[in-house]
């Protein structure tokens, strides 16, 4: 794998790039704050069907800088990021894929600058966080009356490091987030204290997993998807804390989409039902190739 150091916004940021061609895959990472290890490495098969395979830990995670400046932590710089990495690197037009925060930013970067991608795979993610807010509660509920006001009493005293508020989460992840016994080490690594951003997590999404009370609080762009006329295939996992249900709201909105939900799966179905997901995606990816 080739790593490449670019500059953005003042700063430095580490890009990664698999297989060559003029068929670029750009795959960018969810959190914020959760570095591009974790969706980077279960998608460089795609380097195999001739894709060069591009991603980049952004601003203020994993090898990346982490300047200690809060107004950086907004979508449109972000979005101006991923311009900065295509253009620097010459990607030219991309196939462009995001899973969670990713899938966020690659709705973000198509409603701005769709004439430079063929199609985006937008993962895991529904487009309306008062509906995300939905799912979190859900499965938070599933836990029992007890510990969702638990989690909620230690959320506003400051205790989360207190063991049963630990507990609680580690739950909530192994059910929802990655369902696998044991996590691939590069999922492991991504939620690695010293590669995870904090800067970028607390700023836009907030101190607490599954509670967003960041900047991204209020994001809302169903009513703006049919602006997104190129294809776009959504992904969802049946034990995602993104219900299902709501990401699949969006196929009445996108004109030219395609949907797949992976059973078995949480929020990483690329890692937890492999046989499933890569397959439709795969396909997806070769029907639009130019």
């Amino acid at each position: 794998m080739r790593r490449k150091k670019i500059t953005v916004d003042g700063h430095s940021v580490t890009t990664y790039s698999e297989g060559s061609g003029d068929d670029v895959l750009l795959v960018l990472h969810g959190g914020p704050g959760a570095p591009c290890s974790y969706v980077r490495d279960a998608h460089l098969r795609y380097a195999k069907e001739g894709f060069r395979v591009v991603s980049w830990d952004q601003l203020g995670c994993g090898e990346s800088d982490r300047p200690d400046d809060p107004s950086l932590w907004q979508i449109p710089r972000f979005v101006e990021e991923v311009e900065t990495v295509r253009t620097t690197l010459g990607l030219g037009k991309v196939y462009l894929l995001g899973n969670s925060w990713g899938g966020m930013l690659s709705t973000e970067y198509c409603l701005k600058y769709q004439d430079n991608v063929h199609c985006a795979v937008i993962g895991n993610i529904a487009f309306s966080m008062p509906l995300l807010q939905d799912g979190f509660r859900r499965v938070k509920q599933n836990l029992g009356d007890e510990t969702v006001r638990m989690m909620a009493l230690r959320e506003s005293e400051g205790t989360t490091d207190h063991p049963e508020y630990k507990a609680a989460v580690d739950i909530l992840l192994y059910r929802h987030m990655c369902r696998m016994e044991e996590w691939p080490e590069p999922v492991a690594s991504a939620f690695d204290e010293d590669n995870f951003g904090r800067g970028p997590a607390t700023a836009m999404f907030g101190p607490h997993l599954f509670n967003c009370t960041g900047n991204l609080r209020d994001w809302e762009r169903n009513d703006d998807l049919h602006r997104i006329t190129i294809p776009v295939m959504l992904t969802s996992g049946e034990h995602d804390y993104v219900l299902p249900e709501f990401v699949n709201m969006a196929t009445d909105y996108f004109p030219d989409v395609e949907y797949v939900m992976c059973r078995g799966a949480g929020h990483m179905p690329f890692w937890e039902t492999p046989d499933v997901y890569h397959p439709r995606v795969s396909a997806f990816l070769n029907k639009h190739r130019k």
